[in-house]
């Protein structure tokens, strides 16, 4: 496992509560994150205490499943505890990666459920966070590094049944170099899929801004992030570089099929995360 990571991220909001926990473990130590809208706190942990068993993951006194997670963590600058359970998992139609998944990667992607139920709530600092009722999120990354260079959105915060993910990244591969984009749109029960893989096009990608088509498929969103928190991520296996993440920022969405627009969407819980060289 030399020069290597991989963390999970377990997003959940109800209301005005927003959270995210991302678990995992870097080349030199295991680690929790927790983001929330106001601050974000990197808590460290040797690797003696990071455990894998099938589906679920412990880290210190903390699980994290898809079925949910379960909260302890006693830190000078962060107290925290409870528990949020989820049902209803969205999975999506095999890897998101396609078949890139057969090629050794930088950075692996991975999508366990675009939107599911929540009940519970955590504790932080004396403060209560209650997520009944609420929508959840879980995705992964496993590999070397973080792209240098990529932009990332997702949200699930919408008034119809509708969750969305886009990222685009630039790629080593075999010596080249190369930009590509992933993207799932689950829309009433039905996934889009706009990929380079599968003919997906990058027609903008700039700041605040993603632009995607396959084929009759257009996607537009438009975000206007707040100053994001600063995350430690990895490169070349350890935790040494930094990005900055807004965990909820407005942002418009429009996916058409030609002339027929099929969601346009508005949210003040979009996260987003942008890294251009």
């Amino acid at each position: 496992m030399r020069n290597q990571f991989e963390g999970w991220y377990y997003k959940h909001q109800a209301k005005e509560n927003t959270i995210a926990f991302i678990p995992g473990r870097a080349q030199d130590h295991a680690f929790i994150q927790v983001v929330t809208d106001n601050r974000a706190y990197n808590i460290r942990y040797p690797l003696s205490v990071y455990q894998t068993q099938g589906k679920m993951l412990r880290v210190g006194g903390s699980t994290f499943s898809d079925t949910g997670v379960s909260l302890e963590i006693e830190h000078p600058e962060l107290r925290l505890a409870g528990d949020i359970q989820y049902s209803g998992l969205s999975p999506i139609r095999g890897d998101i990666m396609g078949p890139f998944r057969f090629f050794p990667m930088e950075c692996r992607h991975g999508i366990i459920s675009m939107k599911h139920a929540l009940q519970g709530r955590v504790f932080l600092n004396g403060e209560k966070y209650d997520f009944t009722d609420g929508v959840g999120y879980i995705e992964s990354d496993s590999g070397r590094s973080f792209p240098n260079g990529y932009t990332w959105v997702q949200c699930s915060n919408f008034v119809e049944d509708c969750s969305i993910m886009a990222a685009v990244a630039r790629i080593p591969f075999y010596g080249l170099k190369f930009w590509g984009c992933i993207c799932i749109v689950h829309l009433n029960g039905r996934e889009y899929r706009l990929a380079t893989y599968n003919g997906g096009k990058i027609l903008n990608c700039k700041p605040g801004r993603i632009e995607l088509i396959r084929g009759k498929y257009h996607l537009t969103v438009t975000v206007n992030p707040k100053n994001g928190h600063k995350l430690p991520a990895p490169r070349f296996g350890r935790m040494e570089h930094i990005i900055q993440e807004c965990l909820s920022c407005h942002a418009e969405f429009r996916f058409a099929e030609g002339n027929r627009v099929l969601f346009t969407g508005k949210s003040n819980q979009a996260s987003y995360e942008c890294e251009m060289p």
